[in-house]
């Protein structure tokens, strides 16, 4: 609802703006300035408003055709019909007039051109984080206030000539316009020399980042690399793999591709080095990495498959019995990891090419922290977490995720339970694709605020309800003060299961029951939900009493997904890194 109003809202500001605009253009026309004055403020509360609480609303203009630009032309254009038609200068004024606000234009590509030049010179080609690159030689770079004036945002300065050439119709004389003109221009010009004087001062010079990369990796010669090519959306599948990298007992690094995703990742001791463009990466001396562990499948994996000397090992992020996990693209990669038996027999049925012998199980080194037992703190209140995953890549396949056909429902029945605490923590990219599931999202949050709930956590303490989309707390916090998951076919679910406590996999498309365990195994232990939702108050209530039918069949299938209950995953990762390693 407040998504549709807001909607409403940008549609009905960007109209009023742009009939401010004509009506601008048609008053100076006339040469009318009390009108023009007036259609003057409606445009700049529109503007206003647009570039804050509307900015969507300003993109999709922008998108149109009637982006920024256009409508500084536009008014312009609006001043310059004012002045001629309302003072009726001479002709020397007329092409002051006319000249003044084109020289600003003009001055603005010129710097347009320029900020491209200074900005291509200074951009870093590589980031780094946790890493002693020594002293860099720096290229110069403009003040703030130039950067952000400088390029087609200058004639943003002329919106001083609208109550200059107001004031000029009344006073029937053009020298408030020539004289704001010529400030406007003058200011415009200090932009270009500030601009022009970075330009020669760093002529010669470029960031020496590239190569004290290069000195870094020949010096500290890491021998195993976590390489991630994702953007920050998903650069969660990174951050699962950072403290297993770190505790993995080699010399290591991080290897991104994305500035956006250098930002956003979680914090780590490991050395971390962003190099985005393919060229600049391909060039890295990698000769000392002997194994290059891959979280996402993406095509820029290929800038560091093309090493011969380097095994080549897919990790992912996270198993499930969705399609992702038993990916073609798999096929590229020396060896594919998974959880256990699960993950090796998902890629047996999927027949996508991925050989036997290059399938290791090493469990879930993530899942040390998964407690086995449920919250044993005296006031601790039965709780439920809610976790749906996304809609996915497919805009045909309605029954991906929970949330868009059952979530409502869902999250509705768990609060008019009572006595329990509801937490709702959906899947990083809900809402990416589908403005449905982003929909659903915002009104289930709206709902379990209105319940007293609170949004983005600090803590998981207490008994209130919960709605955690950040970072932290972080899902397998979450799972440690869980009584019941309620899930979709997702990697929460082979996770979950760690904890060998009562789960509920939901089944939007209804399926037969038989035939929902048979093609999705994780939900051989799971309670099933239908999408009228009609068995929850059976399964709290069973669930509940926390001695539930389904308590060895959980036991059983953790050692199906994760491996043998009595080894220790992180061993065993650490073991198959070594062995790589050599």
């Amino acid at each position: 609802m407040f998504s549709r109003v807001r909607s409403q809202q940008g549609v009905a500001v960007a109209g009023v703006t742009l009939l401010g605009y004509g009506g601008m253009v048609l008053v100076g026309a006339l040469g009318q300035p009390i009108p023009y004055a007036v259609a003057a403020l409606v445009v700049v509360a529109g503007e206003l408003a647009l570039a804050t609480r509307l900015a969507d609303t300003g993109e999709l203009l922008e998108k149109a055709g009637l982006g920024p630009v256009w409508r500084r032309l536009v008014r312009d254009l609006s001043v310059v019909l004012l002045v001629v038609t309302a003072v009726r200068p001479g002709a020397g004024a007329t092409l002051a007039v006319l000249l003044l606000p084109a020289a600003l234009w003009t001055v603005a590509v010129g710097t347009t051109a320029l900020t491209r030049i200074v900005e291509g010179r200074a951009a870093t080609p590589a980031f780094t984080r946790n890493i002693d690159l020594g002293a860099l030689r720096r290229v110069p770079v403009p003040p703030a206030w130039a950067q952000r004036l400088a390029g087609l945002r200058l004639p943003l300065l002329n919106v001083l000539l609208v109550p200059a050439a107001v004031a000029a119709a009344l006073v029937d004389r053009v020298t408030p316009v020539v004289v704001t003109g010529l400030v406007t221009l003058a200011a415009g010009l200090v932009t270009a020399a500030v601009l022009a004087v970075t330009w020669l001062r760093g002529r010669g010079r470029s960031p020496g980042v590239l190569p004290a990369v290069h000195d870094w990796l020949a010096r500290e010669r890491p021998e195993v690399a976590l390489y991630f090519a994702g953007p920050a959306k998903d650069v969660y599948q990174a951050n699962m793999w950072l403290a297993p990298v770190e505790a993995a007992g080699r010399p290591a690094v991080v290897l991104l591709r994305a500035e956006d995703a250098f930002a956003e990742l979680a914090d780590t001791r490991l050395p971390v080095i962003c190099v985005p463009a393919g060229v600049d990466f391909m060039n890295l001396d990698l000769g000392p990495i002997r194994v290059a562990l891959y979280a996402a499948n993406v095509g820029a994996n290929i800038h560091l498959l093309r090493e011969p000397g380097v095994k080549h090992v897919f990790v992912g992020h996270g198993d499930s019995d969705k399609q992702a996990s038993a990916n073609p693209y798999s096929k590229v990669y020396d060896e594919v990891w998974v959880a256990g038996p699960a993950g090796r027999e998902r890629y047996a049925r999927a027949g996508v090419g991925v050989q036997d012998r290059n399938i290791v199980e090493i469990g879930r080194p993530q899942l040390a922290g998964v407690h086995t037992f449920g919250s044993g703190a005296a006031d601790h209140l039965f709780t439920v977490l809610y976790a749906p995953t996304w809609e996915g890549w497919l805009d045909d396949d309605p029954y991906h995720t929970s949330l868009v056909l059952m979530g409502e429902r869902i999250v509705a029945g768990l609060l008019a339970a009572g006595n329990l605490r509801l937490i709702y923590k959906p899947h990083p990219l809900t809402g990416t694709r589908s403005r449905r599931a982003r929909a659903v999202h915002e009104r289930i949050v709206a709902r379990i605020r209105a319940a007293g709930g609170q949004t983005d956590p600090t803590s998981l303490d207490g008994t209130a309800h919960l709605v955690v989309t950040g970072r932290t707390p972080a899902l397998f916090d979450c799972f440690n003060v869980t009584d019941l998951l309620v899930s979709d076919v997702s990697s929460v679910v082979s996770d979950f299961v760690q904890s060998e406590r009562p789960y509920v996999v939901a089944n939007p498309a209804g399926r037969p029951e038989d035939e929902f365990r048979r093609t999705f195994p994780t939900a051989r232990a799971a309670y099933l939900l239908s999408p009228d939702c009609g068995e929850l108050a059976k399964i709290l209530a069973v669930t509940r009493t926390g001695d539930d039918p389904l308590t060895e069949a959980r036991r059983e299938l953790r050692e199906y997904l994760l491996g043998p209950a009595g080894a220790n995953p992180m061993e065993r990762f650490r073991a198959e890194i070594g062995r790589l390693c050599g």
